[in-house]
């Protein structure tokens, strides 16, 4: 839902940027957006442990290049 918020006379623009802030924050628009951007879909057990394994081999790769004085 799109949010309006239009210049009352002489206002500031500040209090323009404050009142429509507030609407957004009431609305829950962006709670939700940050919510769906965080939302992953669970892993089932064999792919979990073919990521842990991966991640493991990395970290030691790393490792060694680091203990080689390579990057």
């Amino acid at each position: 839902m799109v949010q309006v918020t239009r210049k009352d006379g002489n206002e500031a623009n500040e209090n323009i940027i404050r009142r429509f802030n507030r609407k957004v924050l009431q609305s829950g628009v962006l709670a939700e957006a940050k919510a769906s951007m965080r939302f992953a879909k669970p892993l089932s057990k064999p792919e979990r442990r073919q990521k842990a394994i991966i991640r493991k081999e990395r970290k030691a790769d790393k490792l060694a290049k680091a203990r080689l004085g390579l990057r």
